[in-house]
Protein backbone atom coordinates (compact mmCIF):
# COMPACT_ATOMS: atom_id res chain seq x y z
CA UNK A 1 0.00 0.00 0.00
CA UNK A 2 1.07 3.56 -0.75
CA UNK A 3 -0.80 6.10 1.38
CA UNK A 4 -0.91 9.89 1.00
CA UNK A 5 2.24 10.41 -1.05
CA UNK A 6 3.16 14.09 -1.35
CA UNK A 7 3.58 13.71 -5.12
CA UNK A 8 3.44 10.71 -7.50
CA UNK A 9 3.08 7.47 -5.53
CA UNK A 10 5.00 5.12 -7.83
CA UNK A 11 7.18 6.05 -10.83
CA UNK A 12 8.50 3.55 -13.40
CA UNK A 13 11.19 5.49 -15.27
CA UNK A 14 13.76 3.99 -17.63
CA UNK A 15 12.86 0.40 -16.70
CA UNK A 16 12.37 -2.92 -18.45
CA UNK A 17 10.34 -6.00 -17.45
CA UNK A 18 8.34 -4.56 -14.54
CA UNK A 19 5.46 -6.44 -12.87
CA UNK A 20 3.16 -4.62 -10.43
CA UNK A 21 0.34 -6.61 -8.86
CA UNK A 22 -2.00 -6.29 -5.89
CA UNK A 23 -1.03 -2.71 -5.06
CA UNK A 24 -3.34 -0.33 -3.20
CA UNK A 25 -2.85 3.42 -3.60
CA UNK A 26 -4.80 5.95 -1.56
CA UNK A 27 -4.79 9.76 -1.46
CA UNK A 28 -7.52 12.37 -1.06
CA UNK A 29 -9.54 13.17 -4.16
CA UNK A 30 -8.55 16.85 -3.88
CA UNK A 31 -4.80 16.26 -3.39
CA UNK A 32 -2.81 17.77 -6.32
CA UNK A 33 -0.25 15.83 -8.38
CA UNK A 34 -0.66 12.59 -6.43
CA UNK A 35 -0.67 10.38 -9.55
CA UNK A 36 -0.97 6.71 -8.64
CA UNK A 37 1.49 5.07 -11.05
CA UNK A 38 3.49 6.97 -13.67
CA UNK A 39 5.26 5.08 -16.47
CA UNK A 40 7.75 6.63 -18.89
CA UNK A 41 10.78 5.62 -20.99
CA UNK A 42 10.03 1.99 -20.06
CA UNK A 43 9.37 -1.27 -21.92
CA UNK A 44 7.39 -4.40 -20.99
CA UNK A 45 5.51 -3.15 -17.93
CA UNK A 46 2.50 -4.95 -16.39
CA UNK A 47 0.09 -3.42 -13.85
CA UNK A 48 -2.43 -5.98 -12.57
CA UNK A 49 -5.17 -6.25 -9.92
CA UNK A 50 -4.50 -2.81 -8.47
CA UNK A 51 -6.78 -0.30 -6.73
CA UNK A 52 -6.06 3.43 -7.06
CA UNK A 53 -7.83 6.31 -5.29
CA UNK A 54 -6.08 9.62 -5.78
CA UNK A 55 -6.30 13.32 -6.61
CA UNK A 56 -4.69 13.10 -10.04
CA UNK A 57 -4.26 10.44 -12.74
CA UNK A 58 -4.67 6.89 -11.46
CA UNK A 59 -2.15 5.80 -14.10
CA UNK A 60 -0.26 8.27 -16.29
CA UNK A 61 1.73 7.14 -19.30
CA UNK A 62 4.57 9.34 -20.50
CA UNK A 63 6.81 9.43 -23.56
CA UNK A 64 8.89 6.38 -24.40
CA UNK A 65 6.42 3.83 -22.99
CA UNK A 66 6.33 0.62 -25.05
CA UNK A 67 4.51 -2.67 -24.41
CA UNK A 68 2.40 -1.69 -21.40
CA UNK A 69 -0.29 -4.08 -20.14
CA UNK A 70 -2.87 -2.87 -17.58
CA UNK A 71 -5.57 -5.28 -16.36
CA UNK A 72 -8.09 -5.41 -13.51
CA UNK A 73 -7.42 -1.89 -12.25
CA UNK A 74 -10.02 0.15 -10.36
CA UNK A 75 -9.75 3.93 -10.41
CA UNK A 76 -11.60 6.56 -8.42
CA UNK A 77 -11.57 9.16 -7.19
CA UNK A 78 -8.98 10.57 -9.55
CA UNK A 79 -8.45 11.90 -13.06
CA UNK A 80 -8.64 8.52 -14.78
CA UNK A 81 -6.01 6.74 -16.88
CA UNK A 82 -4.08 9.12 -19.14
CA UNK A 83 -1.63 8.70 -21.96
CA UNK A 84 0.10 12.06 -21.57
CA UNK A 85 0.49 14.85 -21.21
CA UNK A 86 2.62 14.55 -24.33
CA UNK A 87 4.39 17.27 -26.34
CA UNK A 88 5.98 18.86 -23.29
CA UNK A 89 9.20 18.76 -25.34
CA UNK A 90 9.83 19.22 -29.06
CA UNK A 91 11.89 16.01 -29.29
CA UNK A 92 9.98 13.27 -27.56
CA UNK A 93 9.77 9.48 -27.78
CA UNK A 94 6.43 7.94 -28.72
CA UNK A 95 3.99 5.72 -26.84
CA UNK A 96 3.23 2.38 -28.48
CA UNK A 97 1.58 -0.97 -27.89
CA UNK A 98 -0.56 -0.20 -24.83
CA UNK A 99 -3.34 -2.55 -23.66
CA UNK A 100 -5.93 -1.74 -20.96
CA UNK A 101 -8.35 -4.53 -20.02
CA UNK A 102 -11.07 -4.90 -17.39
CA UNK A 103 -10.77 -1.44 -15.85
CA UNK A 104 -13.38 0.27 -13.68
CA UNK A 105 -13.74 4.02 -13.16
CA UNK A 106 -15.93 5.46 -10.38
CA UNK A 107 -16.66 9.20 -10.02
CA UNK A 108 -13.50 10.17 -11.90
CA UNK A 109 -12.79 13.27 -13.98
CA UNK A 110 -11.84 11.14 -16.99
CA UNK A 111 -11.98 7.51 -17.99
CA UNK A 112 -9.68 6.61 -20.88
CA UNK A 113 -7.80 9.75 -21.91
CA UNK A 114 -5.07 10.66 -24.39
CA UNK A 115 -3.83 14.24 -24.07
CA UNK A 116 -1.13 16.35 -25.65
CA UNK A 117 -0.11 19.97 -25.38
CA UNK A 118 -1.05 22.14 -28.36
CA UNK A 119 2.51 22.64 -29.56
CA UNK A 120 5.08 21.05 -31.91
CA UNK A 121 6.55 17.65 -31.03
CA UNK A 122 8.05 14.54 -32.61
CA UNK A 123 5.90 12.42 -30.26
CA UNK A 124 3.29 9.86 -31.29
CA UNK A 125 0.76 7.40 -29.88
CA UNK A 126 -0.04 4.19 -31.75
CA UNK A 127 -1.30 0.69 -31.14
CA UNK A 128 -3.56 1.29 -28.13
CA UNK A 129 -6.31 -1.16 -27.09
CA UNK A 130 -8.91 -0.12 -24.51
CA UNK A 131 -11.07 -3.20 -23.77
CA UNK A 132 -13.80 -4.05 -21.26
CA UNK A 133 -14.13 -0.86 -19.20
CA UNK A 134 -16.94 0.13 -16.85
CA UNK A 135 -17.65 3.84 -16.26
CA UNK A 136 -19.65 4.93 -13.21
CA UNK A 137 -20.51 8.63 -13.19
CA UNK A 138 -17.38 9.67 -15.11
CA UNK A 139 -17.12 13.24 -16.46
CA UNK A 140 -15.27 12.34 -19.69
CA UNK A 141 -15.46 8.57 -20.24
CA UNK A 142 -13.61 8.56 -23.59
CA UNK A 143 -11.48 11.56 -24.52
CA UNK A 144 -8.63 12.51 -26.82
CA UNK A 145 -7.53 16.10 -26.18
CA UNK A 146 -4.77 17.49 -28.38
CA UNK A 147 -5.49 21.08 -27.43
CA UNK A 148 -4.36 20.82 -23.81
CA UNK A 149 -3.14 24.27 -22.82
CA UNK A 150 -3.77 25.01 -19.15
CA UNK A 151 -4.00 28.71 -18.32
CA UNK A 152 -3.22 29.38 -22.02
CA UNK A 153 0.51 29.52 -21.30
CA UNK A 154 3.27 28.54 -23.76
CA UNK A 155 0.90 27.25 -26.41
CA UNK A 156 -1.67 29.80 -27.67
CA UNK A 157 -2.04 29.76 -31.43
CA UNK A 158 -0.08 26.51 -31.84
CA UNK A 159 -1.21 23.01 -32.77
CA UNK A 160 -0.10 19.62 -31.53
CA UNK A 161 2.57 17.79 -33.49
CA UNK A 162 1.77 14.47 -31.79
CA UNK A 163 0.52 11.86 -34.26
CA UNK A 164 -2.21 9.60 -32.84
CA UNK A 165 -3.22 6.48 -34.77
CA UNK A 166 -4.59 2.95 -34.37
CA UNK A 167 -6.59 3.40 -31.16
CA UNK A 168 -9.38 0.86 -30.55
CA UNK A 169 -12.11 1.09 -27.89
CA UNK A 170 -14.06 -2.18 -27.36
CA UNK A 171 -16.76 -3.06 -24.82
CA UNK A 172 -16.84 0.27 -22.97
CA UNK A 173 -20.02 0.80 -20.97
CA UNK A 174 -21.58 2.78 -18.15
CA UNK A 175 -22.56 6.33 -17.28
CA UNK A 176 -21.21 9.78 -18.05
CA UNK A 177 -21.76 12.63 -15.59
CA UNK A 178 -21.70 15.16 -18.48
CA UNK A 179 -23.68 15.21 -21.76
CA UNK A 180 -20.60 14.56 -23.96
CA UNK A 181 -19.48 10.99 -23.27
CA UNK A 182 -17.10 10.63 -26.24
CA UNK A 183 -14.81 13.51 -27.20
CA UNK A 184 -12.17 13.35 -29.93
CA UNK A 185 -10.54 16.80 -30.13
CA UNK A 186 -7.54 16.16 -32.36
CA UNK A 187 -4.85 18.27 -33.99
CA UNK A 188 -5.68 20.33 -37.09
CA UNK A 189 -2.17 19.60 -38.41
CA UNK A 190 -2.08 15.91 -37.45
CA UNK A 191 -5.62 14.50 -37.33
CA UNK A 192 -6.17 11.30 -35.33
CA UNK A 193 -6.44 8.29 -37.68
CA UNK A 194 -7.48 4.67 -37.30
CA UNK A 195 -9.78 5.38 -34.36
CA UNK A 196 -12.30 2.56 -33.85
CA UNK A 197 -15.29 2.26 -31.51
CA UNK A 198 -16.85 -1.17 -31.08
CA UNK A 199 -19.61 -2.16 -28.64
CA UNK A 200 -19.67 1.11 -26.71
CA UNK A 201 -22.70 1.96 -24.58
CA UNK A 202 -22.48 5.16 -22.52
CA UNK A 203 -25.49 7.07 -21.21
CA UNK A 204 -26.06 10.40 -19.44
CA UNK A 205 -28.76 10.63 -16.75
CA UNK A 206 -30.39 7.45 -18.12
CA UNK A 207 -30.78 9.02 -21.55
CA UNK A 208 -28.70 9.40 -24.70
CA UNK A 209 -25.34 11.09 -24.36
CA UNK A 210 -23.47 12.96 -27.13
CA UNK A 211 -20.27 12.54 -29.15
CA UNK A 212 -17.90 15.28 -30.30
CA UNK A 213 -15.41 14.88 -33.16
CA UNK A 214 -12.84 17.30 -34.52
CA UNK A 215 -10.04 16.34 -36.94
CA UNK A 216 -10.49 12.59 -36.47
CA UNK A 217 -10.78 9.72 -38.96
CA UNK A 218 -12.14 6.35 -37.91
CA UNK A 219 -15.15 4.07 -37.77
CA UNK A 220 -17.81 2.70 -35.44
CA UNK A 221 -18.67 -1.02 -35.48
CA UNK A 222 -21.63 -2.87 -33.95
CA UNK A 223 -23.57 -1.04 -31.24
CA UNK A 224 -22.14 2.39 -30.41
CA UNK A 225 -23.97 4.75 -28.05
CA UNK A 226 -23.90 7.71 -28.04
CA UNK A 227 -24.28 7.88 -31.82
CA UNK A 228 -20.79 8.03 -33.28
CA UNK A 229 -19.53 11.16 -35.02
CA UNK A 230 -16.71 9.24 -36.70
Amino acid sequence: MSLNSQMFHIVINGCKNVHIQGVKIIAAGDSPNTDGIHVQLSTDVEILKTSIKTGDDCISIGPGTKNLWVEQVTCGPGHGISIGSLAKDLKEDGVQNVTMKRTTFSNTQNGLRIKSWARPSTGFVEGVRFTDSVMRNVQNPIVIDQNYCPRNENCPGQVSGVKIKDIIYTDIRGTSSTPVAIKFDCSTKNPCTGIKLQNVNLTYLKKAAQSFCSNVVGKAVDLVRPDSCL
